[in-house]
């Protein structure tokens, strides 16, 4: 009887460390235009990365422009580093950057190719369906 109350209790153990051990996603997304507010979306971001979550960033309206080559940010303490410059570490560390859907076709001809490297544009369904996963969790800057 010992050995089966035993048994029964790990395995309710492993079923309630189960949701534990799955990662979640974070979901950040930027809109501001602010550098200090940019900049930590950047900083929380990396710490979520340093911790192994896999990390989603939407750039949208003013915080799109940290999408665009010709970004002029100011250089931010400590680092040093603009906020692009920032988002630019996030992607060279595994992150996924995308543009809101609304940014190019609303901005005086800029294409595609206007990006840095690794931001690309963004349909709504393609978000909606990410948003729509149990296992994120969102930020908003």
């Amino acid at each position: 009887m010992t050995v089966l109350r035993t048994a029964a209790l790990l395995a309710g153990l492993c079923l309630l460390a189960a949701p534990v051990a799955a990662r979640d996603s974070l979901f950040v997304t930027v809109t501001s235009g602010d550098p200090q507010t940019q900049a930590m979306a950047m900083v929380l971001s990396q710490q979520a990365l340093q911790r192994q979550t896999p990390v989603r960033i939407l750039l949208c309206g003013p915080g799109g422009d940290l999408a665009r080559k010709d970004y002029q940010g100011p250089a931010l303490k400590p680092s040093g580093r603009t906020p692009q410059q920032m988002l630019q570490g996030l992607i060279q560390a595994g992150a996924h950057a995308e543009l809101c859907a609304l940014n190019l076709p609303n901005s005086d001809g800029l294409t595609a190719a206007d990006l840095i490297d690794g931001v690309t544009p963004v349909t709504p369904p393609v978000i909606g369906e990410h948003m729509d996963r149990p296992d994120v969790r969102y930020l908003g800057f």
